[in-house]
């Protein structure tokens, strides 16, 4: 039976042990206290919704063994940490730091990090999110870069439950526009990124396994001049592999789950005839944020992601992963294991029970 690479993206900030994430969650259990607060907005809306496990501390290390069991046993076999540098230094690091690594049967299942190197702003933080305040800007400097590879390199890269691609650690970047906007232009973009390739080799790794996340065409533009067009850009990076990270990122959310995957079957025979690079299929479990605005203005909210509707979101990338590119390391990423304040994760809840993971094993594992 054929393995697949299942890689769900963990937003770490369900924990009360950075101080610093009090500034938006002041509670001091980081943000449970928005899924806590949650109540419906208008009839029919799929809210409060509980976590069957309970408002868990995720850089508890008995309550990650407890989370990596259920991943593992359904067919979920690697963690996508989102990882964050702000005001000089790491951010929301005890999720992975305190709980995974510290976690007994941490070897059952891989990790890699995406630099989540957007700013930060109000959004985390209801009273204010209709704002768009910043808080702490998530471009930086080459210097910092530099001190950011190594830290990465030495702390990361040599655990032995580091995910990698024929030898080679991956490594994922969110915002390709804040890395030019910090460098300070395209070539020191370029210079930037082929350091952190040397270095990686130098620490005696075949090479560096490089993916990027994208957006839309028109978003990722703009970081660019009119001269420079962004696919052009991206295949001159020579990224190991892309894919997204929320449906959102290309599609209107605010439809029935089927329809939208009708978008997204679109976007991947655009990105497979325009990006160099090979792209790894990724599957978002639905989209709701209103639980992070105060205002009664309705965002967009999917609608009909059911099971057995998001089944056919994971059926159609084992679909493109098997008969399209069938050469391609059967890699595959999730929005996500826990983003709970945009209802789209995989953990249980009251709403489902165990339904989003059961359609991950019955997919890739129950063949």
């Amino acid at each position: 039976m054929k393995k697949y690479d299942i890689a769900a993206y963990v937003w770490p900030s369900y924990t009360g042990d950075e101080p610093r994430s009090r500034i938006f969650w002041p509670e001091g259990y980081g943000e449970w206290q928005t899924v806590k607060a949650m109540t419906a907005r208008f009839p029919g809306h799929q809210w409060p919704r509980k976590p069957r496990w309970g408002y868990v501390n995720e850089a508890d290390p008995y309550v990650m063994e407890m989370q990596i069991e259920a991943a593992v046993s359904h067919g979920v076999n690697v963690f996508i940490y989102d990882w964050y540098w702000y005001d000089n230094r790491p951010f929301l690091e005890n999720c992975l730091n305190d709980g995974f690594l510290a976690a007994r049967n941490n070897h059952k299942m891989k990790f890699y990090l995406m630099w989540a190197n957007h700013t930060a702003e109000s959004l985390w933080d209801k009273r204010t999110s209709e704002c768009k305040v910043p808080i702490w800007d998530g471009a930086v400097n080459r210097e910092t870069f530099n001190g950011i590879v190594h830290r990465t390199i030495e702390k990361y890269f040599s655990h032995p439950s580091y995910y990698k691609i024929d030898g080679k650690p991956v490594y994922m970047l969110f915002d390709l526009e804040n890395l030019v906007r910090g460098f300070g232009g395209v070539q020191q973009t370029l210079d930037a990124i082929e350091y952190f390739r040397e270095e990686t080799i130098k620490a005696g790794y075949p090479g560096l396994c490089l993916h990027l996340t994208i957006r839309s065409r028109q978003y990722m533009q703009r970081m660019l001049d009119a001269e420079t067009d962004i696919f052009t850009f991206i295949n001159k990076v020579g990224f190991d592999g892309v894919t997204h990270y929320q449906f959102v990122d290309f599609a209107y959310m605010g439809r029935p789950y089927p329809v939208i995957l009708e978008d997204v079957k679109r976007e991947w025979e655009y990105i497979d005839a325009n990006i160099n690079a090979p792209y790894y299929p990724q599957v978002s479990v639905g989209w709701d944020a209103t639980p992070r605005f105060i205002t009664k203005e309705i965002y967009q909210i999917c609608t009909e992601n059911t099971p057995e509707n998001v089944q056919k979101g994971f059926e159609l990338a084992k679909q493109y992963l098997d008969e399209k590119h069938p050469d391609r390391h059967p890699l595959l990423t999730v929005n996500s294991w826990n983003e709970w304040t945009e209802s789209s994760y995989l953990e249980p809840d009251d709403l489902y029970g165990y339904g989003y993971l059961e359609t991950i094993k019955k997919v890739f594992l129950d063949e």
